[in-house]
């Protein structure tokens, strides 16, 4: 099961930033939110899958299936990815071992990284993949730039309820939370959240799709949670997106409050 502690004051029990869409987690003990915007470097490159509609000029909301991804795609979660302290360089592990290495901002440094993964993806890709990015623009799943919020407490009863751990990773958000009852996350709609020194307003819950069957270390397609979901409570709603409305710094055992 989950080792997330049962706290009874709500709290972030920990922070994460995914800088490209599809790729591992980075975790934060601390992050300086901004009005409207997500967390720094969140989903702020993607890779086509073939050749693709993103314009870097015109940046627009695109659809999920335009990309690698892990509802697609489980064997990105096999790789371990981190972008370094220049905020540009890309670095790709598999089993611990460097595989592919690329400064994003250069065209040397994505040519690296796309051979790599047109080598690794060879077998699920519609043509030649490419690194997309484009000054402030997000490639979230939201058209709005948000802030993704998971209670380890529901995480722990939805253990309790398939029978088996859940890796809390599975659900790809940006800060998680602990200390309020399972659930309660799910009536937040319209609530403003003061969390360390920031302020976000819940207006969402997240759907959940088939990337959250996918075990995000192995890559292994091997639980099916949306079903589970819609089977117990009617609905495959799982977490919660907040918008940044004050800006501020947040950090890893901040407690919150929930208006």
């Amino acid at each position: 099961m989950s080792n997330a502690s049962d706290a009874t004051t709500p709290r972030v029990a920990a922070i994460y930033r995914y800088p490209v869409k599809g790729l591992s987690p980075e975790s934060m003990t601390r992050v300086a939110l901004e009005v409207g915007e997500t967390l720094p470097l969140d989903r702020a490159w993607a890779i086509e899958n073939g050749p693709g509609r993103f314009d870097p000029d015109n940046p627009k909301y695109l659809p999920k299936i335009h990309f690698l991804m892990l509802m697609r795609d489980e064997r990105l979660a096999t790789l371990e990815t981190r972008v370094e302290d220049d905020r540009q360089t890309l670095v790709i592990k598999r089993d611990g071992k460097q595989v592919a290495r690329g400064n994003l901002a250069t065209p040397i440094g994505r040519q690296l990284i796309e051979q790599f993964v047109a080598a690794f993806m060879k077998g699920e890709l519609r043509g030649a993949p490419k690194i997309v990015a484009s000054p402030g623009h997000s490639f979230s799943d939201m058209k709005a730039k948000c802030v993704h919020i998971v209670n380890l407490a529901s995480v722990r009863d939805l253990e309790r309820i398939m029978g088996k751990p859940i890796d809390p990773l599975r659900f790809r958000a940006n800060i998680m939370i602990d200390g309020v009852p399972a659930w309660a996350e799910l009536g937040w709609l319209g609530k403003r959240l003061i969390v360390g020194g920031a302020a976000l307003d819940v207006f969402h819950r997240t759907q959940r799709c088939d990337a959250t069957n996918v075990d995000p270390s192995t890559g292994a397609r091997d639980m099916a949670i949306p079903a589970v979901l819609q089977r117990q409570f009617g609905h495959a709603d799982f977490g919660i997106y907040g918008k940044v409305s004050a800006a501020g710094e947040v950090a890893v055992g901040d407690t919150i409050d929930i208006g």
